[in-house]
């Protein structure tokens, strides 16, 4: 007799009721492993993995693109049927193995046979062999005629004169993709800020001269005694908890009626993952070394590439820090990510020519920006906390300190 269980979906979090599927990772009759994962889900906050309760063969109830609420019964189970052991791997020697993978390995699968297209026998093939459909190509033979030549072309992604106008591809196609609930709910957060919130950005530039010695002088030892690299991030992620503490409007947001202040810094770091940025948070990030910085920014940063990221993860920051730098920003006014009240832009570094002591010197300069709530962060507050976090990181002694001159600490300034 067949043991049947039910999967409901859980709750990946507060507030939310309802979440959509994205994809299904099995099908219908395959028999699955505990806890292997057999879809993923998308919230309006995160995209998740729904993991089997049992081991069994599955019969879904949803399909992908379904709406379901928190709760719903999404498949079935039947734990009577186990999974096949897998058998242990043959060992093969290396020369049967090399044999082996020129053998056996699969080749690209053809898009069409192209028996009917206009072409030379030789074009036909390469089409065959590479899967590519002859309507994508023009021919430049006799008659329209499709030459090898042509084939290579297309191939080396390179275009003739005859097809500078006709698309990428050589055709005009278009899709249309329904949009994830989470780029749904990132769309509906981005319009509100704009709407609901006094948002203003501030802009400095930073020498990164100093930074970028220090990192030179220690990055081999810092990386030998902590198993992280010592990347920028950790400089201003240190760097904004001190101008946090200093100015503790910038941590603050907007309730109602009140006005909300942390004793503590949740930073959240924007990183880049297959979904989407997403901003995972470093609690208490005001207590951390640069070393605990770099490793949990790590840790997060592999669980957003590999899906892993969990809704408590993502929730419950106090300020946010947003790197554009990595893809070549030289300048952006970021958005707040609410309910918090402030976000700091990081850019590349670029060498200019700057002022020093009366004399023109060349130095990599990074313009950074802060984008903040006018409501609960006056004009004052924005700019001081923005030239604090420029001192800082173009004297990171400091930041033992303070945000003071060790001079001014010995001297009880």
């Amino acid at each position: 007799m067949a043991d049947i269980i039910e999967m409901k979906m859980p709750s990946p979090g507060e507030s939310i009721t309802e979440v959509e599927v994205a994809q299904l990772l099995v099908q219908n009759g395959d028999v699955v492993e505990l806890d292997q994962p057999i879809a993923e889900i998308d919230s309006d906050k995160a995209t998740l993995e729904l993991n089997a309760e049992a081991a069994g063969k599955v019969e879904f109830l949803v399909e992908e693109g379904d709406t379901v609420l928190i709760g719903q019964v999404v498949c079935k189970i039947d734990t009577s049927v186990k999974p096949e052991k897998k058998a242990a791997a043959p060992v093969v020697a290396p020369k049967e193995e090399a044999k082996a993978s020129k053998s056996d390995a699969p080749k690209p699968q053809a898009a069409t046979s192209n028996s009917d297209a206009k072409a030379t026998p030789v074009a036909k093939a390469m089409m065959n062999d590479n899967g590519v459909n002859a309507g994508k190509l023009k021919g430049s033979g006799e008659g329209g005629k499709i030459l090898k030549h042509d084939v290579e072309l297309y191939l080396a992604g390179g275009f003739d004169t005859a097809n500078q106008l006709s698309g990428w591809g050589g055709v005009r196609d278009e899709r249309r993709e329904k949009m994830s609930s989470l780029r749904r709910k990132i769309a509906e957060r981005l319009v509100s800020v704009k709407n609901e919130t006094a948002m203003l950005t501030t802009f400095n530039e930073v020498d990164m001269s100093y930074v970028m010695d220090l990192r030179k002088k220690y990055k081999e030892a810092f990386k030998e005694k902590h198993g992280v690299n010592l990347g920028f991030m950790s400089f201003f992620t240190k760097a904004v908890t001190e101008a946090l503490r200093l100015y503790p409007a910038v941590n603050g947001y907007i309730d109602g009626q009140e006005m909300v202040f942390h004793d503590y810094a949740d930073i959240g770091i924007a990183v880049s993952s297959p979904k989407g940025l997403m901003v995972p948070v470093l609690r208490n990030a005001e207590q951390m070394s640069l070393a605990e910085i770099e490793g949990g920014i790590k840790a997060l940063a592999l669980k957003a590439r590999d899906g892993k990221l969990s809704m408590d993860e993502m929730t419950g920051g106090t300020f946010t820090i947003t790197n554009g730098g990595v893809f070549g920003s030289m300048l952006s006014t970021p958005i707040i990510n609410p309910p918090q009240s402030a976000i700091l832009g990081m850019h590349n570094i670029v060498e200019r020519p700057i002022a020093v002591n009366g004399e023109v010197k060349i130095r990599p300069i990074m313009y950074v920006a802060l984008s903040y709530d006018h409501r609960i962060i006056d004009g004052k507050e924005s700019v001081s906390f923005l030239y604090k976090v420029k001192e800082m990181i173009e004297n990171p002694s400091w930041m033992l300190f303070g945000g003071k001159e060790p001079e001014q600490v010995l001297l009880g300034l």
